[in-house]
């Protein structure tokens, strides 16, 4: 099994009255933790309950709320237990369904899942205030990753792991900038095997989450739209190029991009700019939730070999361990761009600080600072700077600022100053 972060939160939350639900991209291993939850509490004695509404025989429960709570009754009586329902994007009107049954103080505890958050997040946000905590689980980690190519053996050591053993590090890395995360494809061994896999899951995203939970007219459209988009993960988005490029209307690219943000495909980072005359204020910037279903769109799947490839997936990675990084934070996630084309990858911003980090998909053998952070730097006087990079660790300074260079690996630990 890959270990998952997300299971010691999802247990201590099991004891919460609020509704567990848990989201994110299709077969990213939602069911399987949800097996996983049930089989902790039966082995604990308790009374579970497990429905799929991708099960036929399911669904006549979720006719109406009276309807499910007999089904849960008759399993589990009226006493305690925990109700785990699958697939629940399935059910219409959700939010009001699951608010009704929560507002009736039932003895159970309810624990759900879904792909696709266009009904989940939306409908039951609107519903479900403080009666409901969301758990997103992304496809898996770099972390969980090597955790699991490594038979976890050096779970509570991982950083002094990669630190050490270098050349195991780079081809972790490798495998994991070329075939993503999705658990599957993961635990494959051979590459044909991956690429029939990966094949499957871009299927079945593209049948079930845009032709059944979206209905959009245009399938074709949005599939080179996610084409289109995963040769520009880091550059600047021109919705009237896009227009043109899909031969579709300005707003259609828009509606588009937000479905597919929606369904965890990807995620658009905004610009920072305190100076719009002079700054990039308006286009974002586009990155992949998994690495490998971007490649593939490409039909670059276990085929990345140029640097510049490798490097607009490095810098893809670096914003995926970013953004876990910034997950229970305070702190906004931008890019820098200025008019006159100079560029800072990231730049975290919180209340009180504002720091730039550079990603360099790069054996760094000394502490040069590109221009475009050194620019940022004397404009905002950052008290710290980070350049990511594949090995240099070093420290230097310009002016106020220290400037750290660190692996990408440390990104994993608590060396960043935020």
């Amino acid at each position: 099994m890959i270990k998952r972060k997300l299971y010691s939160e999802l247990i201590d939350h099991l004891e919460h009255k609020e509704m567990s639900i848990i989201v994110g991209p299709r077969q990213a291993g939602k069911t399987t933790l949800m097996d996983l939850l049930k089989a902790h509490l039966d082995k604990s004695g308790e009374r579970t309950l497990l429905l799929n509404l991708d099960i036929e025989w399911d669904r006549p429960h979720f006719e109406s709320q009276a309807a499910l709570l007999r089904k849960i009754e008759l399993e589990l009586g009226k006493r305690r237990g925990y109700v785990f329902i699958d697939e629940i994007q399935r059910k219409e009107n959700a939010g009001l369904f699951l608010k009704g049954l929560f507002d009736l103080h039932l003895p159970y505890k309810f624990i759900l899942s879904g792909s696709g958050s266009l009904e989940l997040k939306q409908k039951i946000d609107e519903s479900m205030v403080g009666r409901k905590r969301l758990f997103e689980l992304s496809t898996v980690s770099f972390e969980e990753f090597v955790g699991y190519r490594t038979g976890d053996r050096y779970e509570s050591k991982l950083l002094d792991f990669l630190e050490i053993e270098k050349e195991r590090t780079m081809l972790l890395l490798m495998e994991y900038l070329q075939y993503g995360g999705y658990p599957r494809i993961v635990m494959a061994t051979e590459h044909r095997e991956k690429l029939q896999l990966m094949d499957e899951i871009y299927r079945s995203v593209l049948e079930k989450d845009i032709a059944y939970l979206l209905k959009l007219d245009k399938p074709d459209v949005f599939s080179a739209l996610i084409r289109v988009l995963a040769g520009q993960i880091g550059q600047l988005l021109n919705y009237s190029e896009l227009s043109s490029t899909l031969n579709v209307s300005f707003q259609t690219v828009k509606n588009y991009l937000w479905y597919a943000r929606k369904i965890f495909l990807v995620e658009v980072m905004a610009p920072y700019a305190r100076n719009v005359k002079k700054e990039i204020s308006k286009s974002p910037v586009p990155y992949f939730w998994d690495l490998g279903l971007r490649n593939h769109a490409l039909g670059l799947f276990g085929q990345i070999q140029s640097p510049s490839e490798c490097g607009f997936v490095f810098e893809n990675l670096i914003f995926l361990l970013l953004k876990e990084k910034l997950k229970y934070k305070a702190a906004k996630l931008n890019f820098w761009r200025t008019t006159d084309k100079a560029e800072v990858d990231f730049v975290i911003d919180t209340e009180r600080t504002v720091t730039p980090v550079e990603a360099k998909h790069k054996h760094l053998r000394k502490t040069g600072v590109p221009a475009s952070l050194r620019s940022f730097i004397s404009k905002y006087q950052p008290e710290n700077a980070y350049i990511i990079n594949l090995s240099l660790r070093d420290t230097t300074r310009i002016d106020n600022t220290r400037v750290h260079f660190l692996p990408f690996h440390q990104l994993l630990g608590p060396t960043m100053a935020l």
